[in-house]
């Protein structure tokens, strides 16, 4: 990487990092005169339920400012690029996940974990768009996974098996979630009971039934019973329920 470019992306990550951080960092002598009427919580927040409402393809700079009532140009003195912004929104959002409470049994606690992170994600469905892979770690998220950590503590595991044991949480619920935002989204166009309505008698017309003799039991007494292709709730909770199983039989 050129000179250049390598200075550019430590400016570039420093500057995330210090925002990231704003509230912990001292204060920075600035110039005299008014204090700005916005703050970077009031431009990250207007992110996120920009975010939450149109999705994260249509968040901009500019649809940003024009919800805060600023031209463009003026929000990059608040953050200095989209990308940024998406950063602090993503720890934004984690700060709205309390710590997990400690009188509960180990197995409610490790269950809680991943009901959390599905519902944040189902909640906010623009995080499903957001590489997870090399995310700028802030406060927000630092503090819950200081709270996750803390929720296994006791169970036995060693500090390698816990991070772990998180991370298979995290994976299971952001997949299942994934899948109920579909679900979601499907239905409000068309309800499954009548997509299965539909579907279930032409799917048995033209399926040769012994050709897929397990399928097709399966698939029908699945369909009969849901009236939907799948069941993400009643997956998630069983789901969830035999991973925990499983950790904590290995603790």
């Amino acid at each position: 990487m050129p000179a250049d470019q390598d200075r550019d992306s430590i400016a570039a990550a420093t500057r995330i990092l210090e925002l990231l951080w704003r509230h912990s960092l001292p204060s920075k002598p600035g110039a005299r005169g008014p204090k700005p009427g916005l703050t970077v919580d009031d431009v990250v927040a207007a992110g996120i339920t920009l975010a939450d409402r149109d999705g994260i393809e249509k968040l901009t700079i500019r649809a940003v400012a024009t919800q805060l009532g600023l031209r463009a140009m003026s929000l990059y003195t608040y953050v200095p690029s989209k990308d940024a912004l998406i950063v602090l929104m993503v720890d934004a959002v984690a700060a709205a996940d309390p710590p997990i409470p400690a009188g509960l049994p180990a197995r409610e606690r490790m269950i809680a974990i991943a009901a959390r992170i599905r519902t944040e994600l189902i909640e906010h469905p623009w995080l499903l768009e957001v590489s997870p892979w090399r995310q700028v770690l802030g406060p927000a998220r630092m503090r819950r996974y200081e709270h996750q950590l803390a929720a296994i503590e006791d169970v036995g595991l060693s500090d390698l098996a816990m991070d772990r044991a998180i991370a298979v949480l995290t994976d299971f619920a952001t997949g299942n979630a994934r899948l109920a935002i579909a679900a979601a989204g499907a239905a409000a166009q068309l309800s499954d009971a009548q997509w299965w309505e539909v579907n279930g008698p032409l799917l048995a017309r033209v399926m040769p039934a012994g050709e897929f003799p397990l399928a097709g039991r399966v698939g029908t007494a699945v369909g009969e019973h849901y009236q939907a292709p799948a069941d993400p709730d009643g997956a998630f909770e069983y789901g969830v329920a035999t991973l925990v199983d499983g950790i904590l039989a290995d603790a």
